[in-house]
């Protein structure tokens, strides 16, 4: 005799009726859903069942819940394309003098539109950094802090760390000359040695509790960590981390074998 296969919580056949309806367009982004009160009545489910099933959706990053307002579809956020050709584009702007934006590489929005938060310290290098320094652990960073924003909305954030005999007592060392045009590419090109590769690994994790509150992230969205490492010649000269929501950028690489 087959065995019966279980059928899903009634929780799960809300979720998934209504997650069908966002994603195809019957519950467009940013519009309310019904109320718990239809959706008990439309499914013939207890009020907690309807709970059950929003906080599931919520936890998947489909909705959002504002006391005062309801259960909406989340927005969709103009998504950022991370490209691996954005820093040839940004040495050649240096070099051309026709500096840009160096965090999202989108010529489409004018520098002004830019803005971040900011801070600087000097610190020891922990195992971690020198590691990927390739320096002793101790040797003395510059370690600076962003939060970058479009228009006000926060966009990424980072921690840069320069090697503090490389920029100490140089502008790039000044707080108050951030934001730079033309970023960490145009900070390294004024202090003479020319980027000759850079190394990122990226990664997704789910965010902590300071990056939700930086970068505004709703329930259930990933982020996504760029470990990357600034070369000139051999020598690491910037080790940065950069973290982005997942659901906010594009990465698209291309990796030359010739």
């Amino acid at each position: 005799m087959p065995t019966p296969h279980p059928q899903p919580r009634r929780y799960r056949q809300v979720a998934d009726e209504l997650r069908h309806r966002i994603e195809a367009g019957a519950i467009p982004p940013g519009s309310l859903l019904p109320s718990e009160a239809t959706l008990m009545a439309e499914f013939s489910v207890a009020r907690g069942t309807v709970r059950e099933a929003l906080a599931l959706l919520r936890s998947e990053g489909l909705v959002m819940t504002e006391v005062g307002r309801g259960t909406y579809a989340r927005p969709i956020a103009p998504v950022r394309r991370v490209a691996s050709e954005r820093y040839r584009k940004e040495l050649d702007q240096v070099r051309s003098g026709e500096l840009g934006t160096s965090f999202t590489a989108d010529q489409r929005i004018e520098w002004s539109a830019y803005g971040l938060d900011k801070a600087f310290r000097e610190v020891p290098a922990s195992r971690a950094q020198a590691e990927l320094f390739a320096v002793e652990p101790g040797t003395m960073l510059l370690e600076r802090h962003f939060v970058f924003r479009t228009h006000g909305e926060p966009q990424q954030m980072s921690i840069s760390c320069l090697l503090l005999d490389m920029v100490a007592g140089t502008p790039v060392a000044d707080p108050d000359n951030e934001p730079w045009p033309g970023g960490n590419t145009s900070q390294l090109y004024s202090l003479g040695p020319t980027i000759t590769g850079i190394r990122e690994r990226p990664r997704w994790r789910m965010p902590t509790a300071d990056e939700v509150e930086a970068l505004r992230i709703p329930g259930g969205v990933h982020v996504i960590v760029i470990t990357r490492q600034t070369y000139v010649g051999d020598r690491v000269v910037e080790v940065a981390e950069i973290v982005r929501r997942a659901d906010l950028v594009d990465l698209d690489y291309w990796i030359d074998l010739t």
